[in-house]
């Protein structure tokens, strides 16, 4: 299959359209956009098209890119995703981008789940019952990927500030959000790798997360894929940081 006939197929299948073509004011940026993301990336690698979509709903999250985020939002019902599983990418978001652009980012997908006719709220995924697990389940989750580092890194920290801020840390992104089901704890991870890596200047915590996923069960071939499948949207100098910081962890063995 030559580049423009994997350029049709992937249009396709995750948007159910024509390849551009020379129509519009900027077709001729459309065909280079498609070629290198669906010509090129999206055939290089393992990762399938569900977990492709998800990639680039959390990055388009990330980066506050909402007008592609709804087209991407479809691609992935298109690709297979669930709406749950779309929901637990983008809700995961908060801890690292904040609520306010978390918020945007689910009216959005939102939206297009309106659309579709798929009933509004979506099913509940929670699991902890009492605010007291928030920590222990969260703990458990956070411990067996990252030890104590956090708290350990921050006893410097003043007065209650020691104490609270490892603990919020581990109920709000452990016990609030990696206790819920609807996506599995090593997708959480590689989509955690993702956003850091698209966020920009989070390299430090971009290295825990990788050698995070690795132990969650991730290959390093998945982790760079992923982040290659990232740099289109996030942009190439973000994808060399990435790697660059993650390169003890990732080289080939």
């Amino acid at each position: 299959m030559d580049r423009k006939e994997r350029i049709r197929q992937k249009m396709q299948e995750l948007f159910h359209t024509n390849a551009a073509g020379d129509e519009g004011t900027d077709g001729t940026f459309m065909q280079i956009l498609q070629g290198f993301i669906f010509g090129d990336v999206c055939y290089t690698g393992s990762l399938d098209n569900r977990m492709r979509e998800l990639v680039t709903v959390t990055v388009l999250t990330t980066i506050s890119a909402l007008p592609q985020l709804k087209a991407h939002v479809q691609a992935s019902l298109n690709a297979g995703c669930s709406p749950v599983e779309i929901r637990e990418a983008v809700y995961q978001c908060a801890p690292f981008i904040g609520f306010p652009k978390t918020l945007n980012a689910i009216s959005t997908m939102n939206e297009v789940f309106s659309a579709d006719g798929i009933p509004l709220p979506l099913p509940e995924q929670k699991t902890l019952v009492t605010d007291t697990e928030r920590y222990e389940k969260g703990l458990e989750i956070q411990a067996l990927l990252y030890g104590t580092e956090i708290k350990d890194r921050y006893t410097w920290l003043p007065g209650d500030f020691a104490e609270a801020v490892p603990r919020f840390l581990t109920e709000l992104c452990f016990g609030d959000f990696n206790t819920r089901t609807g996506l599995e704890g090593k997708t959480r991870e590689l989509l955690t790798v993702v956003l850091l890596a698209a966020l920009g200047g989070a390299e430090v915590q971009l290295k825990s997360h990788v050698d995070g996923a690795l132990k969650a069960g991730n290959s390093r071939e998945e982790i760079v894929c992923a982040l290659v499948h990232a740099g289109g949207y996030m942009g190439i100098p973000r994808l060399f940081n990435a790697l660059n910081a993650c390169k003890d962890l990732l080289a080939q063995e």
